[in-house]
């Protein structure tokens, strides 16, 4: 049988990887340190996409500095670009730390999260992050590379503008900071529920805080970004009682009903509305380490709370990292490399441990989570993941997990299970994310991590499920052209944007269904899908040598160039590239082609 997927790897190195046991990691115990060979810092300029914080493996967590504020929109209302920098908050050339967020994306194209951004300062108390316009300063810091320092589960930094030294880590939902303040009464730790990644200003929907004691704080956020309706809880505890607090409401709406009569701005137990940072007031010794425990949860407040009692119950910030970055040197010692130079494991332990980055345990220590319905499900037999950046993995990342991560990418796929059966559209996800589905890019490549797992007997999913899940998502007719492919057999340019890069990528998740049928012995489904597999073979031209945008009346656009990628029937390529996405049927394509 011809393989599922076709690679190519190139490396000067010996690999071996070692059969463990890859979803309870921490019962298969290394010794080795494979940590010091990862440099987090590896994409964090221009385009790199990916941030240098502190997190534990598949971590729902991901703690990190936030370096600008960028809008998503200009004041003219046109798209920002310079926002697509900092889709994940960190921009290496940046002088400047404007706090530490939980939630951040890692390698994406898009954005959302950063979500509860928490800063230390001294000082006069201020609540913007950034310059006002009157000049003033605003609560960020300037820092230096030398003072930074990145690893898997931990990073630190300096703050100069207030000379504050600042450790982070975290487990799986609970992200831990250590910050050692100089002697004051004027030391501040600012939660700032304004601050979003690709923010916008409407993008908060609401917030949530209650002050439970003088050092327990429990919320939550809603958000309207990427994910249109995401809703995230969170229990902040301090290792010490603030003296005072208080909040700075940003909203533009007056109504407040009867809570107008209070004086809700200091040392009121609730805090409520769009926009929103609320500030907690210390006294400090000179290097006194104020710790703070920060847990989420995709359920409840109740939920944040037992995630934070469950994973870290006491205060040693050590003791955390270090069981955070054994996690780390288990997972990394599942493929253990042989090379000429240090640099070349520097490279290839940097790489294994950005695919560990996501997709993220999305649910509480109890197995419950939000589901794309928006009900509180609870995981059955599995862990619930999500962040599907399907698009993107597909190819390479889901096939690596069966080889590396069996067992996770089995529990991923019940996750896209369940999210299929929490579809009001009754699809596999597409590219989704904390109970959401954002609909990015085209195919329905869900179906090819199903297929691979099947092909390879990877996992305990349910086949026959898996089957109907697959079949089901491939005839949602509404979904970017899939009607018109069924009736053309092929994606027409004048009814559908991409046309050739759908139809493509539609015949190979076509290939991967009927992969599904025959090991299940669905000889009908295994029969329509090779035939619709063969959709590739309509939209190449072979009077040019290039697959081309074909129109419903069968006749090919007259308007082509095979160099330019806008406009041309393809997304992120063109013709000379994308047009030779045939991967299950290259034979095939090259006897097309001219052999």
């Amino acid at each position: 049988m011809k393989p599922l997927l076709y690679c190519a790897v190139l490396l000067v190195l010996s690999i071996s990887c070692k059969n463990q046991n890859d979803k309870n990691s921490a019962t298969n115990v290394t010794a080795e340190d494979y940590c010091r060979f990862v440099n987090p810092m590896v994409g964090t300029s221009t385009m790199g996409h990916t941030f240098p914080g502190a997190t534990a493996p598949f971590g729902m967590v991901q703690l990190g500095p936030q370096t600008d504020m960028q809008p998503y929109f200009n004041p003219d209302g046109s798209y920002n670009k310079k926002t697509y920098e900092y889709c994940a908050g960190y921009q290496y050339r940046d002088t400047t730390i404007i706090g530490f967020a939980h939630t951040n994306f890692s390698g994406t194209g898009h954005s959302d999260l950063g979500d509860f951004l928490v800063m230390p300062i001294t000082g006069d108390l201020v609540l913007d992050p950034l310059q006002q316009k009157d000049g003033s300063k605003g609560f960020y810091s300037v820092f230096s590379h030398e003072n930074e320092k990145a690893a898997p589960g931990y990073y630190s930094v300096k703050l100069d503008d207030y000379n504050i030294d600042v450790e982070l880590t975290a487990s799986e939902r609970v992200g831990f900071h250590q910050y050692a303040f100089p002697e004051t009464d004027e030391a501040h730790i600012i939660l700032d529920l304004v601050y979003n990644v690709y923010h916008y200003d409407e993008k908060n929907v609401w917030t949530f805080l209650r002050v439970e004691n003088d050092s327990l704080v429990t919320g939550y956020r809603q958000t309207k970004g990427w994910g249109r309706t995401r809703k995230v809880f969170f229990a902040m505890q301090f290792s010490k009682p603030f003296k005072s607090y208080g909040h700075k409401k940003y909203d533009e709406d007056n109504y407040d009903g009867h809570y107008r009569y209070f004086d809700q701005e200091k040392n009121f137990p609730e805090m409520a509305g769009r926009n929103i940072r609320a500030y907690f007031n210390f006294d400090t010794t000179e290097n006194e380490k104020l710790k703070i425990k920060f847990a989420l949860s995709p359920v409840s407040m109740a939920g944040a709370l037992k995630n934070l009692e469950a994973e870290i119950p006491g205060w040693d910030f050590e003791k955390v990292k270090a069981e955070t970055q054994q996690k780390w040197n288990n997972e990394l010692a599942k493929i253990e490399v042989e090379s000429i130079s240090d640099e070349d494991k520097r490279t290839f332990y940097t790489a294994l441990y950005h695919t560990m980055l996501s997709p993220i345990i999305y649910e509480d220590v109890d197995g419950s989570y939000r589901g794309l319905d928006q009900n509180i499900h609870q995981s059955e037999g599995f862990t619930n993941y999500t962040i599907f950046s399907l698009w993107d993995t597909y190819r390479a990342l889901h096939p690596f997990f069966n080889l590396i991560q069996p067992s996770r990418n089995n529990d991923m796929i019940k996750s896209m299970l369940a999210h299929y059966d929490q579809s009001v559209h009754h699809m596999l996800p597409v590219w989704s994310h904390y109970a959401n589905e954002n609909w990015c890019m085209i195919g329905y490549h869900s179906t090819t991590v199903l297929a691979d797992a099947v092909v390879k007997g990877v996992g305990d999913f349910d086949r026959k499920r898996a089957l109907d899940a697959a079949v089901t998502t491939a005839k949602v007719p509404y979904f970017h052209g899939i009607g018109d492919y069924m009736k053309y057999g092929y994606v027409p340019e004048d009814k559908s944007s991409y046309s050739v890069s759908k139809t493509l990528e539609y015949a190979f998740d076509d290939w991967c269904i009927a992969q599904i049928a025959k090991n299940t012995g669905d000889a009908a489904i295994e029969k329509e899908f090779m035939d619709r597999s063969n959709a590739y073979k309509k939209v190449y031209d072979p009077s040019i040598g290039f697959m081309r945008p074909k129109m419903s009346n069968g006749e090919f656009r007259k308007e082509f160039d095979p160099l330019d990628t806008h406009g041309q029937g393809f997304i992120e390529g063109n013709a000379w590239n994308y047009g030779l996405y045939v991967p299950h049927q290259v034979e095939d394509m090259v006897e097309i082609m001219g052999g």
